[in-house]
């Protein structure tokens, strides 16, 4: 298993001071959900084209992946049809160039239970996938919206005709908004799942409130174990929305809080 963290952690960092941030605890990957206030991630300055060869470069030196390009491309939603196709096709083009493997999608933006058109989001979803079989690229369905119930997720990927497929497992958000155990999240998408969420929370008030690892109710442990019994080698990302919730604790607690806590369950 490999360690990565999502730069929706720390918004107001720089490319350099998140990469540094990286070497520094020890992580393999960075995952990229914006950059500074450039949040779409073919406008980052360091990915640009003037400045990509040298991006690669500092990255291969340390050995350090980008390990997922974070959309926000919608596949369920009648209302973003064409956006959310070209910004998938966008990030693919940016993670063939970064030797990224994942382009995060989702059904509908919300993280609880919601609903979607699920055959506009599969039509949408096998041509994002046979765009990015070409380029190496795999695009990554999260568990969030109408796929917090997993079996429907596992009807879903199962109907899709490309094997260039995979989930993008939020343990949170099975667990949170719709009652699933670890155990059985990964018993109806584990054969599916090629890159993991991580985040703790608990609910207060008919909220989700979030909390530094090991300090809410999420089954984190227990996730782990799952994956570790079907030989889960790909990354494990933290996923803290500091960018949309200014409130929560700052990166350089955060991020060091997760770098040693994983440490200490994967090993």
């Amino acid at each position: 298993m490999k360690l990565a963290f999502s730069t929706l952690a720390c918004p107001a960092w720089d490319f350099e001071e998140i990469f540094s941030t990286a070497v520094d605890f020890g992580f393999d990957g960075i995952e990229i959900r914006g950059i500074s206030n450039e949040l779409y991630a073919p406008r980052i300055k360091a990915f640009l084209d003037e400045n990509i060869d040298k991006t690669l470069s500092i990255l291969s030196k340390r050995n350090m992946a980008i390990s997922c390009l974070t959309s926000s491309a919608c596949l369920a939603d009648k209302g973003k049809i064409d956006s959310a196709i070209k910004e998938v096709k966008e990030y693919i083009d940016l993670a063939e160039k970064l030797r990224c493997r994942y382009v995060r999608v989702m059904s509908t933006g919300v993280p609880h239970r919601d609903e979607g058109d699920i055959e506009l989001c599969k039509t949408q979803y096998e041509e994002v996938c046979r765009y990015g079989e070409q380029r190496g690229v795999t695009p990554i369905m999260e568990t969030n919206a109408m796929f917090v119930d997993t079996k429907l997720l596992r009807d879903f990927m199962q109907s899709i005709g490309s094997e260039n497929k995979g989930v993008l497992w939020d343990v949170n958000h099975p667990y949170r908004f719709n009652g699933e155990s670890a155990h059985e999240t990964v018993e109806n998408i584990g054969e599916f799942i090629k890159y993991v969420h991580i985040k703790d929370s608990i609910e207060k008030d008919g909220e989700t409130v979030y909390k530094l690892l090991g300090y809410g109710d999420v089954p984190v442990k227990e996730a782990v174990k799952a994956l570790r019994k079907r030989d889960f080698d790909g990354f494990m990302s933290l996923e803290w929305v500091k960018r949309w919730n200014k409130s929560l604790e700052e990166p350089y607690i955060v991020i060091p809080n997760y770098a040693g806590y994983m440490k200490a369950l994967i090993q």
